[in-house]
């Protein structure tokens, strides 16, 4: 099989050319949100509704590391994707130097912090009594693996910046395959029971993460740094950790916010934390197109801002969002239509109230996907051209909500006020990031076309 070591985008078609890296984005996501789909199928059919609570109860914990690992790499992978539009080679080295350097700091760091402290965390959530013991066991396997997860996220950021999304593809359907049958071996055969869910996504992302590297040090050998590049140098440093605590920051807010929100959940009892748990991984299994085209524009906006190519950025923006406009009327379609089906055929459950519960919140979710889609678009473009502070306050209204929601609303309007919480932090946040790049991106895009001009003319 050939692969394209890399793709330059500040040429060609601009909705082609993401599309084109879109695709494997999308079916990588796929596979990865087959991970935890696999994982409630399994537990749900062979342990039975309490262990889909267990596994729920912990999605919001599990979210920080998934949002912070990508959103931290994604951060440095835009340095790297700049230096890669100004065909600047020895900056690219330094930078990747970098993000292996900072990686490996600040994951050391988060896992001595957090695994003494989960019980905790746990119970701040208020997690029920009767699924505690299985929620601990669960979450400990997944943040004692927290380095495996910023290994692959690593690899798939500096892939992803170089504009190859197809590498990470292939080794994520291999271990998805091997996942799932990681999950039917140690839940079904060997009754390892929720410990064992948590086991096979570590696995088998360990072995999608090893395979990655291998392939970057065997294909892209004129990108990988030497020893020299290994001082790391002030400037960049800062650079590079300003962008990508931003964008870890921007998915923890985000986070944090569900942490919240999940705590007022849980409060509400294992029939509504089941019923919520099937109908957030339908919705995200939905949203994955939506997600997966704006990580292509980012990679794109990112290399074209760095070419000082900014005419393209926001002619291209504009389609996407159509193209966002189209999915989420499909998405809506089919959570109206088939939700309560989706849900069944989840969970292998009977129960009504879980049923309806499930496809109430899948449907109101999917109805205000555009929203949705501006947000995450409008988020990551605005990250690539530099923008560090009005994203993550978008974030920040974002958490704010959901505080006022868990604290004040949901107590006393029950699951209704779950269903509609996020919602409605999607219309206002993107409406706030829409009106700051509507009032700010001329002066941003014609001071960068002026820069590039000059870099180019030096070179």
């Amino acid at each position: 099989m050939t692969v394209n070591k890399s793709s330059d985008m500040t040429t060609g078609n601009p909705i082609k050319k993401i599309l084109l890296f879109a695709i494997p984005l999308f079916i990588g996501t796929m596979f990865q949100q087959v991970y935890n789909l696999v994982d409630t199928m399994i537990a749900g059919h062979n342990l039975g509704d309490s262990a889909v609570a267990a596994i729920g109860a912990t999605s919001a914990l599990y979210a920080v590391i998934i949002y912070f690992a990508s959103g931290l790499n994604s951060g440095y992978g835009i340095i790297i994707s700049r230096a890669y539009g100004e065909k600047n080679l020895p900056k690219l080295r330094k930078a990747v130097a970098t993000m292996m350097v900072l990686d490996g700091a600040i994951t050391a760091v988060l896992t001595a912090i957090v695994l003494p402290v989960l019980k905790l965390l746990l119970q701040v959530l208020d997690t029920p009594e009767d699924i505690f013991e299985d929620a601990y066991s669960y979450i400990f396997i997944i943040f004692a693996g927290m380095i495996v997860t910023i290994a692959y996220n690593m690899c798939a950021g500096f892939l992803q910046a170089v504009g190859n999304s197809r590498i990470p593809l292939y080794f994520l359907i291999v271990s998805c395959i091997i996942n799932a049958g990681l999950d039917w071996l140690f839940i079904a055969k060997l009754s390892m029971g929720v410990q064992g869910a948590a086991y096979a996504t570590m696995i088998a992302t360990f072995i999608s993460a090893a395979a990655c590297f291998v392939c970057i040090v065997v294909k892209f050998k004129e990108f990988l740094p030497g020893r020299e590049d290994f001082r790391l140098e002030k400037g960049l440093t800062s650079e590079m950790l300003s962008t990508g605590l931003s964008m870890a920051l921007m998915g923890s807010v985000f986070a944090f916010g569900s942490i919240i929100l999940q705590r007022a959940i849980n409060g509400l009892g294992t029939t509504l934390i089941t019923a919520h748990t099937a109908s957030r991984k339908a919705y995200e299994f939905l949203m994955m197109p939506m997600s997966t085209i704006a990580t292509a524009t980012a990679t794109f906006v990112s290399q074209n801002f760095g070419a000082g190519k900014t005419d393209r950025i926001t002619s291209t923006i504009k389609k996407v969002m159509g193209i966002e406009l189209v999915w989420s009327v499909f998405s809506f379609a089919v959570a109206f239509f088939g939700g309560s089906t989706i849900i069944r055929m989840m969970l292998g459950t009977s129960d009504s109230s879980v049923i309806s519960n499930g496809n109430m919140n899948l449907t109101v979710s999917t109805l205000m996907f555009f929203p949705l889609a501006v947000l995450l678009v409008m988020r990551v473009s605005m990250q690539s051209m530099g923008y560090k502070v009005f994203p993550v306050i978008s974030s920040s209204i974002e958490l704010v909500i959901k505080i006022i929601a868990a604290e004040v609303i949901i107590p006393a309007k029950g699951y209704m006020a779950v269903v509609f919480t996020e919602p409605v932090a999607w219309v206002l946040c993107a409406l706030f990031l829409v009106m700051v790049y509507a009032i700010t991106y001329k002066n941003k895009l014609n001071l960068k076309r002026v820069t590039g001009i000059v870099v180019g003319i030096k070179n």
